[in-house]
């Protein structure tokens, strides 16, 4: 029988029927395949090589290495057989380690640099000439200016580095802890949250998962309970991966200074819009100083609700376990916005055909959902994407999102296929969005808190970027474009969700089908700028702490990784850092998007750019839309950012949306 981990061209892949067997044997048979198609490269006459022979080429190797890895990257994050998860991990383990040999293959590089330096390769405009260029970099980027000792050393660092990274992930996947708590700790908690988490001795068990950590955060009138929540959430997989981070920024820090350069931020940040730290250090710092007040009028208003719930008129603090709750009370009280009655219209299949329906609407394209087709886990959901004009096939993607043990605990894109042109015709890219919404249950169905609307459509725009591609490469297919624009289409997106026209389509009531109350939304809206201060703040903080321990931190150097949070998180933000936690070992952004979290707001900026001309000429306009489609969402990286952006505005993009979202 076939083995549905390696890929033919545009098949639907067997999810269902992948074995432990099939893993290990996918890994196997791709890199053999791989290794014979490359000696095919490297045999190929210099005055003879062609971008069709060399570099597209190469183009469908890379994909056909990344589309295992990304099936296998799936399975260990999502599948519930412990033997298949952790095979499949190592799996991924290995092909990582496969992947770091071919970008220091000497005789790939010198095959790429050959045809780069023939007068065909001179002539190349657009994306082809971008793909040479860029592929060359990042092979120099990978040690080929260095001596064959060096980059032995180098290949040796990351070999190490992408071990340290997954096990990173892995502590992260596989923490658990919770806390006990009585009925009388619950006070202030829904009778439904409550009956899925009580216990047979009638005590409740709160977890670390979001459905389980948020809510409490937001309700739970003991103090106590939810300090002790809050330190255990931020020491997730402290036990371990306080070291392990070092290890990675220390084996960083080593891999730069071999290719010469002064921090891994510059090397970083080269390839980005940014392009250099200054840049981005500038862009921090000033948004800073333009927050603060904001910031400041946002913690005086809680500070307020504290002192008066509490009866002490002398309370000066607002402990960051405490922000969630007090913010919670003034949204019912100051704005009568209670999330709960908000919860009641956005029942998840209603959220799934709005987004779908506005997604056909601004895009011209058709979602057609499909039975009966092989997947991972009985709850997945898979659906077609075709365009409206001329019912073409361009996207599939798979939905997966309710918790389950041992499975991704966050909402994330798993592109699994990048679409790209190949002799058989467009290679179709597929996706799977993985979340972890509350299940529906026998009485109620899942009801999405208005912040999990949010992401819905935020991790949505990040498929449409995917799914819409007409990259005519792999290497720049959907979101393969500079980190810090990658998060473009998805903050674009989350507009959607605070746009009444919009929510008036699908936020109808899980009982009576009333639609959203304009009036309740309207104080949706008035509260959403509440706490946006502080929110943004925290962001620059992120961004701070990651642009710091990329920059200018020493790992050798007797600072710990935890003094940098203490420094910091008291200058920055507003609320004092808590001796004994250790956020960093949980916060997975330093993995893959190191020295580049700052890429969240800074694409914010563009992303309020763009939307402001749907608010112009209206926010389910075709014609914007596919144009926005055509200029952004299908190029992928095959453009320059800065050029996509500037097609679609007729104009040099400008942060005035921005500060007026953020009520600066």
């Amino acid at each position: 029988m076939k083995n549905p981990l390696i890929y033919t061209h545009n098949q639907l892949i067997d999810f269902k029927n992948i074995t432990v067997e099939n893993v290990q044997e996918a890994v196997t048979t791709t890199t053999a395949l791989l290794t014979e198609k490359l000696s095919e490269l490297y045999a190929i006459a210099e005055e003879a090589r062609t971008f069709e022979n060399t570099m597209r080429k190469y183009d469908a190797l890379m994909s056909q290495l990344s589309i295992t890895n990304a099936l296998l990257f799936l399975l260990s994050s999502t599948v519930v057989d412990d033997e298949l998860r952790n095979k499949s991990r190592q799996a991924v383990e290995e092909l990582e380690k496969f992947g770091n040999q071919l970008a220091l293959d000497e005789n790939l590089y010198q095959a790429i640099k050959q045809y780069a330096q023939t007068s065909e390769a001179q002539q190349l405009t657009g994306y082809q000439e971008k793909f040479v260029k860029e592929t060359v970099r990042s092979f120099e980027k990978n040690g080929f200016a260095l001596p064959k000792e060096k980059r032995d050393a180098l290949k040796d660092l990351q070999d190490q580095l992408s071990e340290q990274v997954n096990l990173f992930y892995k502590n992260i996947a596989e923490y658990q802890d919770f806390i006990i708590v009585s009925e009388e700790e619950m006070a202030g908690l829904p009778e439904d949250f409550k009956n899925q988490h009580k216990q047979e001795d009638g005590t409740y068990k709160i977890g670390l998962e979001y459905p389980s950590y948020t809510p409490f955060m937001q309700y739970a009138h003991s103090e106590e309970a939810r300090k002790k929540l809050y330190i255990k959430y931020l020491n997730r997989a402290s036990d371990k991966n306080l070291s392990v981070l070092k290890n990675v920024l220390r084996l960083r820090k080593q891999i730069v200074a071999l290719l010469g350069y002064q921090t891994y931020a510059a090397y970083r940040q080269e390839d980005l819009m940014s392009k250099k730290p200054e840049i981005v250090w500038n862009f921090e710092n000033k948004l800073k100083e333009k927050v603060r007040p904001k910031a400041q009028a946002d913690y005086q208003e809680l500070l307020e609700v504290k002192k008066q719930k509490t009866g002490n008129s002398k309370a000066q603090i607002v402990n960051p376990w405490e922000s969630g709750y007090y913010r919670t009370i003034l949204l019912k009280e100051k704005y009568s916005v209670d999330p709960e009655q908000v919860r009641t219209y956005f029942p998840l299949d209603n959220v799934l055909h709005g987004l779908f329906h506005i997604s056909e609407q601004l895009f011209d394209i058709q979602f057609v959902e499909q039975k009966d087709v092989p997947v991972w886990h009985e709850e997945v959901r898979y659906f077609e994407v075709r365009n409206a004009s001329d019912k073409a096939l361009v996207g599939r993607l798979y939905l997966d999102l309710f918790p389950r043990p041992n499975k991704y605990n966050h909402a994330a894109c798993f592109p699994l296929v990048q679409g790209r042109e190949t002799e058989h015709g467009y290679q179709i890219p597929v996706l799977a969005l993985v979340c972890n919404f509350s299940k529906p249950t026998p009485e109620k169905p899942s009801l999405l808190r208005h912040a999990e609307v949010e992401t819905m459509f935020h991790e949505f725009g990040h498929a449409l970027h995917v799914l819409l591609t007409q990259s005519p490469v792999a290497a720049f297919a959907g979101t393969n474009t500079a980190n810090d624009f990658v998060e473009v289409p998805s903050q674009l997106l989350e507009n959607w969700a605070w746009n009444y026209e919009s929510l008036a389509l699908f936020a109808k009531h899980y009982q009576t089908g009333e639609v959203l109350p304009k009036e309740l939304f309207d104080k949706m809206l008035s509260a959403k700028n509440l706490g946006v201060g502080i929110f943004t703040q925290q962001q620059i903080f992120y961004g701070t702490y990651d642009m710091t321990l990329h920059d200018k931190y020493n790992p050798e150097s007797e600072e710990s990784t935890t003094d940098i949070i203490r420094k910091l998180q008291n200058e920055i933000t507003l609320f004092p850092y808590l001796e004994g936690t250790h956020f960093e070992a949980a916060f997975g952004h330093l993995m893959g998007y190191a020295a580049s979290y700052y890429g969240y707001l800074w694409s914010l900026v563009y992303a309020d750019d763009i939307f402001s001309v749907f608010e112009q000429k209206g926010i389910l306009n075709k014609e914007v839309g596919v144009r926005y489609r055509n200029t952004i969402l299908s190029k992928g990286g095959s453009e320059d950012e800065m050029q996509q952006l500037i097609n679609f505005l007729g104009r040099e993009p400008s942060e005035e949306a921005f500060l007026k979202s953020l009520g600066v």
